[in-house]
């Protein structure tokens, strides 16, 4: 019998089959659907139980770069998680900035239950499949996953201080101004028991400002992921007086640690420097990690006062820097 060699088809035909293979793997497997084997879990938490099970006490950080998520989606996954009672989060003993993730008795239950799910579902495809077949199938799986995770464009890319691929944007951005409200209402409601007054007023205000832009000597910088603004700072101010206002400034409790404060408070300062001879910021009383980071920028307390505008009484204090 002769030999018949058939002309391997087109790399554009192979892309095109591949792609084809890969969403018709993803709609049989469930991942278009809003939960995952079985459960009532989104296909990532499904995920992240998985691997919290194949590696109990994994850092948060660690499950990130495994589920390719950024930080901040990774800490409300692990939130929604652990409110759920299927996992406890515990300071790493290595880094009390990080956390270390272990499944509870429930999670470990639903984590068996959702092995069992894949199992059954994967075993009856390969009765479909002769022997041989099998062991191809394990093979080129492996080639091509291998070969996506070498060349992932999901993966976020690297950030260095050249300022490309830079999560922090100048100027406003459409959705900034109902992202950063929310930021101060959920964390002045738990640090000073502020409400809607609160919340009113720094979005009417940060509203006010925003239509203000583009304007000499003021500006704002957010920090931004997936979309969503995570951090923000405002320089704002009077140039007669060459005294500018720092405002708005808020960070995500998923960043903090990451130097993403710090790096917004560089870049909002280095711009008042350029147009104002001081700036000074208010604040309240008891913000202890807040007022390091000032005082470390050269800022000094200048005036300290009880105020009761805001629905509970606190203590006001205004910093004050020199260029």
């Amino acid at each position: 019998m002769d030999l018949i060699d058939f002309p391997t088809q087109s790399r554009e035909q192979t892309i095109q089959d591949l792609r084809e293979f890969s969403r018709k793997l993803v709609r049989e497997l469930g991942f278009m659907r809003t939960s995952l084997a079985g459960s009532e879990l989104a296909p990532s938490a499904v995920h992240a139980i998985i691997e919290i099970g194949l590696q109990p006490g994994i850092q948060a950080r660690d499950l990130a770069v495994i589920l390719r998520l950024d930080k901040s989606n990774t800490s409300r996954q692990v939130a929604k998680l652990e409110s759920a009672g299927l996992l406890t989060r515990e300071a790493s003993p290595e880094d009390a900035r990080s956390a270390t993730l272990t499944l509870t008795d429930a999670g470990l239950a639903l984590r068996g239950q959702i092995d069992q799910f894949a199992t059954d579902q994967v075993s009856r495809a390969l009765r479909r499949l002769a022997p041989d077949d099998q062991q191809l199938l394990i093979r080129s799986m492996s080639l091509y996953a291998d070969a996506l995770s070498r060349e992932n464009p999901n993966l976020a890319p690297a950030r260095d201080a050249t300022g490309v691929n830079d999560p922090i944007h100048e100027g406003y951005v459409p959705g900034c101004i109902g992202d950063v409200a929310s930021l101060h209402a959920r964390y002045y409601a738990q640090a000073s028991g502020f409400g809607v007054y609160f919340e009113r007023k720094v979005a009417t205000e940060l509203a006010a400002f925003a239509e203000g832009l583009p304007a000499e000597g003021k500006n704002i910088w957010l920090y931004i992921e997936g979309g969503k603004t995570l951090a923000s700072i405002v320089i704002d101010g009077d140039l007669a007086a060459s005294q500018a206002h720092l405002r708005w400034f808020i960070v995500d409790d998923s960043l903090r640690g990451m130097g993403v404060g710090r790096a917004l408070l560089d870049r909002a300062l280095s711009f008042a420097d350029t147009h104002y001879r001081e700036t000074y910021l208010w604040t309240f009383k008891g913000l202890d990690a807040a007022r390091h980071l000032y005082e470390a920028a050269g800022f000094s307390l200048t005036k300290e006062s009880e105020g009761r505008q805001w629905g509970n009484v606190v203590v006001e204090q205004r910093f004050l820097r020199h260029r």
